[in-house]
Order: C-alpha cells, then structure tokens, then sequence
C-alpha cells in the first residue's frame, strides 16, 4: 500500500461522514445543511373529512368571527382579541372579557392555527371545532349561552338562508363551530425569507440570520422542541418562568403536566408579542435571553424545569439567533371585512 493511500483510509476512519448527521455544519461553509425536521409551511392548511373547506362556508366563517352577536351582551366578536391588524393576535399581554375580567393567558395569533394538532396553551381542544366554541360559552371571555345564541342567529334571515345554502340546516352550534373552523383554516401566511432558503434560496438570508439558523439547529438547541412547518413539536413544556397558572394540569389533573404549556409556533414570531403563556415578556429578545442567563432546574416544588441552559453559551449569540427569527415571518393573509347580515 502506498503512502498515499494508506493517509487516506485513515482520514476516512477517523472523521466521520458530515452528511450522516443532519444538523451539522460543514466545515469552512457559510451555509448549514438543511435539518430533516424543518420543513416549508404549506400553502394550504388541510381539513377534516366532515367539514370540508368551501368558499361559502368560509364566507360564513368570516361573518361570525367578526360578529359580536356571538357575545353574551352582543358587544364582543372573536375579533376582539384576533385582530386583523395584528396578526389575528391582540399586542397585550391579558385581555379582558365581556363582563371586563381580566384573562390570565396571552391571546394567540390565529395565523396558521389550522396546522395544528391540540388547541389553547394547554391542549384541551383536539380540533379547531372544538376550540371554536370554548371562548364562546367562557363565562371570562364571550360569555354567551350557547342555546341562546343560536335562538338569535335563526332570527337573522341572512343567517339562516347562509346556513342553509352551505349546510342545509339552519344555524346550531355544530355548523356555527365547523364554519369558524372553516375560516381560519384559510389564515395562511405567505412563504417566509426562510421558507425560500430551505427551498433552495442561499440569499434568502442574511449571514447573521445563517448563523443564528446554524445555532438554532445546533448549539443553541431550539430545534429540539421548534421543528416541522410551523417550527413547534406541538408538546408541553415547563419553562419555570411562573408557577401561577397550573397549564396543562388543568385539563389533565396530572402532576407531571403542572405549569406545562403547548410549544408556540415561532411563524410570524417577530410580529407576535408578548411572548410565553402569560404575555411575560414585550420584546422576543427578551425570551432568547432568557435561556442564556439560566434557568432554575426545579419548581418549588420539585418537578423539573424543560428549558435548555445556555448559560455557558456567549451572549453574541442571541443576535443572530434575532436575526434568524425575523427571518420567520411570512406575507400576512389577506383579508377585508366582511358585511354582516
């Protein structure tokens, strides 16, 4: 065997095949390699085999998302809190009921909420169905009566002919829940700059959002619980920023799931604050620093914190970590009021 060959069996059995591992970065490339569990956000968010997305239905939708006859005192719309204006998110960081109470969770965007999987913080609701109605009948947030509000929208003819034509029944709660699910399954955001670097753009980002994407996927760990298209796993994590509200445990009754909250998706991140379940923090920056400081390992009492420590990581890195996130918002839908009957 010659010199030269026998040099080269020995790289190959000291260093490893990059391509092996999908998260690591080649060496001297400005570029990362792409990581198996990122992917684009679909243009079309899919639909249950019972409540098929039709332009009549959606149109239906619309209409009662923005009506505030869906409120106990007719004053207040699930546009209230979702406002166009603002990503379908209201800006606060608690907004209050119709009867003025205080709530205790940050609104989220309803901006790509039809790719979920479980609905709220905390995951009680399995479909956007289900979780339409929840703030609806919510004695802190609509407040109205579910038998009385379909008495009131069978006493609006526009109503019934709609819900006829698209259901062929007149309005109930069942058709009033899959027609608002219709409609915001149609509150798709346009493709983001990275949406367009994982298809192939290299200058789709800039060089400090590649390597705040390199630290995303790699040091910095966020890929771990932000992954897929909507860069959420869609699980529930304790982050021990408040043991006020008890998160899941609140549907679950189990212990394992106390202040545990439902991963948010990071799509339109930059444009979406407050950011945690309780509208904690006003700028983003504030939440990456959040994990570079440190943590506590444990709750009072005793249950493990979720968050990754990054304490030992440099400071540098929560730039363009930033960079990277605002790399994340996409074209907002597009959207007109509607004209109520």
């Amino acid at each position: 065997m010659t010199r030269t060959k026998l040099l080269v069996l020995l790289l190959l059995i000291v260093c490893p095949v990059w391509a092996e591992e999908p998260n690591v970065v080649a060496l001297n490339s400005a570029t990362p390699k792409m990581d198996h569990r990122l992917a684009p956000l679909p243009s079309v968010a899919p639909a249950p085999a019972d409540n098929p997305t039709t332009p009549a239905k959606v149109a239906l939708g619309k209409q009662l998302f923005f009506d505030p006859r869906l409120s106990g005192g007719n004053t207040m719309s699930c546009a209230s809190c979702h406002k166009p204006d603002r990503l379908f998110g209201d800006g606060v960081d608690w907004n209050k009921g119709e009867k003025g109470v205080t709530l205790v969770r940050n609104t989220q965007s309803c901006v790509n909420v039809g790719f979920y999987d479980s609905f709220f913080w905390d995951g009680r609701a399995a479909s956007l169905e289900e979780q339409a109605l929840g703030p609806i009948q919510s004695e802190v947030e609509m407040n109205q009566n579910l038998d009385e509000l379909e008495k009131e929208l069978n006493a609006v003819p526009g109503y019934v002919s709609q819900f006829q034509t698209v259901f062929g029944e007149k309005p109930d709660r069942k058709n009033i829940a899959k027609a608002l699910a219709a409609f915001q399954r149609t509150l798709v955001s346009g493709p983001s700059a990275f949406d367009r670097y994982l298809l192939g753009d290299e200058k789709a980002l800039s060089a400090d959002a590649k390597k705040g994407f390199e630290l995303f996927t790699g040091a910095a760990r966020c890929v771990e619980c932000h992954n897929g298209p909507l860069l959420s796993d869609g699980k529930y994590y304790r982050m021990g920023i408040s043991e006020e509200d008890l998160g899941r445990a609140e549907h679950t009754s189990e212990t394992e799931d106390r202040y545990r909250f439902r991963t948010p998706s990071l799509r339109n991140v930059a444009d979406t604050g407050p950011y945690m379940h309780n509208g904690l923090f006003a700028s983003l920056d504030r939440v990456v620093s959040l994990y570079y400081h440190g943590t506590s390992e444990t709750t009072t009492d005793g249950l493990a914190i979720d968050a990754p420590d990054l304490s030992e990581q440099s400071l540098d890195d929560v730039d363009y970590l930033m960079a990277f996130l605002k790399s994340l918002s996409g074209t907002p839908p597009d959207f007109t009021p509607p004209v109520l009957p």
